[in-house]
């Protein structure tokens, strides 16, 4: 079968033991004790270098895969990313299924690491949903190709087992288990899922508060009156079977615009360049901050980096086109120039 990559090899040696540092213009200006898990400086710019590392190990020791199969995933931007880097790696061959909303730059990237992109340009007929449309693809293209293997990041316990063994355990080990509230924005839920379980089988006192999108079918309850959702990344069309809704304490659902704000506040006030469901993850702290005790200490897991958001969520014109002008609230000692986020274009 050929010899695998481990762990310890090259590129993927550097996936996991992320920073955790204390947001501290957040905390300085909440009740809160405020820090960021930095998902973003993964390898491949995202928390899904671990199960994309997981997945591809566990199938290869398995047999499942060898030198001469064709990985085939539906990503809308971050895990095809990681596949593709961790396929590279391992030699193996990868066919990422997308959608429209997928980034121009993901796509960029996925081909620079020579991933073949294939593009899905309707979406489901029942749903109207883009995700089930990409898992008929994936379907349809594992019947047409011999030697395919489907990660299946919905479902393969590999994902969240990568979060169960490294994210969390990195977590409690950097705050000597003195933590009070975990916020993780959800997609396949596989670091939901992973985490959770984690802090439940050995009975910490965490409560965990998982961050969705609304429109998202992931926890359901709030549909989107304005159209679909602009920003992949966070929630999903579908309810993976990576969720278990007895896992989590609290849901918080927001909204494109939260995100916009959450991402932008990051920068101005932290300087941490992070992407959509990373500024998701800030919004809902701000949401929950009420309900929380003073003194807490929350842990935020920021997913990816800001790099492939360019020309959406840090791109003005962008954002005025489909939100309007947007100017946020200066904190005391903040420069009024690093909070007018958005402007009318010209």
């Amino acid at each position: 079968m050929g010899k695998s990559v481990h762990a310890s090899a090259g590129i993927l040696s550097a996936i996991g033991k992320t920073p955790l540092v204390e947001l501290c213009r957040y905390s300085s200006y909440s009740k809160l004790q405020i820090f960021a898990k930095l998902e973003l400086l993964n390898p491949s710019g995202s928390s899904k270098d671990r199960p994309a590392l997981a997945i591809l190990e566990s199938a290869w020791a398995s047999g499942a895969i060898g030198p001469a199969t064709i990985v085939v995933e539906s990503s809308s931007g971050n895990m095809g990313v990681a596949l593709a880097q961790a396929c590279r790696c391992f030699g193996l061959r990868l066919i990422c299924v997308v959608d429209p909303k997928a980034s121009p730059v993901n796509v960029k990237i996925l081909e620079a690491y020579g991933a073949r992109v294939d593009r899905v340009v309707e979406p489901d007929p029942v749903s109207g949903e883009w995700l089930p449309a990409r898992l008929e693809r994936v379907r349809a293209l594992r019947h047409e190709i011999p030697n395919s293997f489907w990660p299946n990041q919905y479902a393969n316990p590999a994902n969240s087992g990568a979060h169960y063994r490294t994210t969390m355990a990195e977590v409690v080990d950097q705050l000597d288990g003195k933590l009070d509230y975990l916020f993780i924005a959800t997609s396949t839920c596989g670091t939901l899922r992973g985490c959770s379980e984690y802090v439940r089988d050995r009975r910490l006192p965490i409560r965990i508060v998982a961050v969705d999108a609304v429109g998202s079918l992931i926890f359901g309850g709030l549909n989107l009156d304005d159209g679909a959702r602009l920003i992949p990344g966070l929630g999903a069309g579908i309810r993976p079977p990576l969720c278990d809704p007895g896992l989590v304490h609290t849901v918080v659902h927001v909204t494109d615009l939260d995100c916009i704000r959450g991402c932008r506040r990051l920068v101005a006030r932290e300087a941490i360049f992070a992407g959509g469901s990373s500024g998701g993850v800030m919004a809902a702290i701000e949401k929950l901050q009420e309900r929380v005790p003073p003194g807490s200490r929350c842990v935020a897991i920021l997913p990816d980096r800001g790099e492939r958001y360019l020309d959406t969520i840090y791109d003005d014109a962008w954002v005025y086109e489909h939100f309007g002008e947007l100017v946020e609230p200066r904190l005391p000692d903040e420069q009024e120039a690093n909070w007018t986020v958005a402007s009318t274009p010209g």
